[in-house]
């Protein structure tokens, strides 16, 4: 697996940990997306009388306080969530390997077109290293894309029944592990803060002593610390920036991410209705399957945002249409 998908997973496990549900994210081109960081639109009287009772001055929020944050921003998440499903976009990955002294040993740069296909996530890669792919690559690329509509299209009654029951069922498991999350953490209000040109609050979360963690995932929680930004507006997660304070090992045997590991995404509202990511950037120092040991700065941003008609017929990738 490359090393920026199990970052992708680990990134979901934060935004869970950090009040928003896994989006980010992903599979989500109106011809024309409003631009990245537009400007805010005015707090409405409704969405004041739905902010949770935060203090108006920096302080350890209580429980009580940050349990009503949690409810609220993982409600609107979920919202959230199905409008990112109308969204396609260009992703480019910059990854730099770096030797045992922190120089960059080698740089390999990836632009992916992703699409949302019957729900599914697809990314189909289309620059390397800044160059368009040979026709050979180009071709082998369709065809993973025609497999997946292919095989949604003979997806049977009982197989679609069963994957919305998983569904269902990681939804419910989230909403448990919000739980969790309030006590695993002492936060702290540090105050108000700008991101994209839009008022956050800015929040701290340290490692409660004495958390005994309930639920699958949740004994990560102690070995991670870092700071949120909350949308005041929309109550989204805006930004979101985690380091890890012990080796934490993922998947058994899969990978082991060492102390100092550093990662970071910034999302943006995106046509005045849907929050989207950015930006990750994530430095880490992780051994796979305990053989090899890599050490890895990268940068991933994300562009091009469009919107596609959910009731498109998706026969073939050429012919799914966007919204006019």
């Amino acid at each position: 697996m490359h090393l920026s998908r199990i970052m992708w997973r680990w990134q979901t496990i934060f935004s869970i940990l950090f009040l928003c549900a896994a989006s980010l994210i992903f599979a989500q081109n109106t011809p024309a997306s409003e631009p990245l960081g537009a400007s805010a639109p005015r707090l409405s009287d409704a969405a004041k009388t739905a902010s949770p009772s935060l203090p108006e001055v920096p302080g350890l929020l209580s429980q009580d306080q940050i349990k009503d944050l949690i409810q609220k921003v993982a409600a609107n998440d979920i919202e959230n969530d199905k409008k990112q499903r109308d969204y396609t976009y260009t992703e480019r990955d910059v990854e730099n390997t770096l030797d045992g002294n922190g120089q960059t040993k080698s740089v390999e740069t990836k632009t992916y077109e992703v699409l949302n296909i019957y729900g599914d996530s697809v990314q189909r890669l289309i620059e390397k290293n800044d160059k368009p792919l040979s026709a050979k690559d180009s071709a082998k690329e369709e065809e993973k894309i025609q497999k997946t509509i292919d095989k949604r299209e003979k997806e049977s009654n009982k197989d679609r029944e069963k994957r919305a029951k998983k569904e269902a069922k990681d939804r419910e498991e989230g909403r448990q592990f919000e739980r969790e999350i309030a006590d695993a953490y002492n936060f702290t209000l540090l105050g108000s803060e700008l991101v994209g040109g839009r008022e956050t609050w800015a929040i701290q979360a340290e490692p409660r002593p004495g958390f005994v963690p309930h639920m699958k995932y949740a004994n990560y929680l102690p070995k991670f610390h870092g700071r949120m930004w909350i949308d005041k507006a929309d109550l989204q997660l805006a930004k979101l920036d985690v380091e890890c304070l012990d080796t934490v090992s993922w998947g058994g045997f899969l990978a082991r991410f060492h102390r100092g590991s550093h990662f970071m995404i910034e999302q943006t509202r995106v046509n005045d209705e849907v929050w989207l990511p950015r930006q990750l950037d994530f430095k880490v120092d992780v051994r796979l399957a305990l053989l090899k040991t890599f050490r890895v700065n990268e940068e991933q941003t994300f562009r091009d945002y469009k919107k596609f008609r959910t009731d498109a017929k998706i026969v073939g990738i050429g012919k799914v249409q966007a919204v006019k």
